[in-house]
């Protein structure tokens, strides 16, 4: 069971959830997943929102192989390599997200990086997920 938590005294949550309260279920905890293929090779160098959608569709195909989906997530860090260009991309980031989530947002984070380990990389995402049992 998830209880999304967004006090009133905070600001509104725009694309994310301040917090969500988990109890039962099982915990994934799924390592950082960039844009690779299946071959192990960075899709759609030079861009971020094709990286950003290859990202969701690795860490969903995670998530079906553990029995869950997508609205499992409860937290994601996303690992920019660039905060302006993630900013300037905000509008085709959530219309990605949305392919992938619907109008479900689960606490996030977002941090820039000067590298990520995969040359070419433009975006790296990590997840937590309850599994409801």
């Amino acid at each position: 069971m998830k209880t999304i938590i967004n006090p009133d005294q905070l600001a509104k949550p725009t694309g994310y959830s301040h917090a969500i309260a988990t109890r039962g279920g099982t915990t994934l905890y799924l390592s950082g997943q960039p844009a690779l293929d299946a071959s192990g090779s960075i899709i759609a160098r030079g861009d971020l929102v094709a990286q950003f959608r290859q990202a969701l569709a690795n860490i969903q195909i995670v998530l079906q192989e553990a029995g869950g989906a997508m609205p499992d997530i409860v937290k994601a860090t996303f690992y920019a390599r660039d905060r302006d260009d993630y900013k300037a991309n905000l509008k085709s980031l959530g219309g990605v997200w949305r392919e992938f989530f619907g109008k479900y947002y689960p606490a996030t984070t977002l941090v820039e990086v000067s590298n990520l380990f995969d040359d070419g990389a433009l975006i790296e995402i990590d997840v937590i997920a309850v599994i409801d049992s």
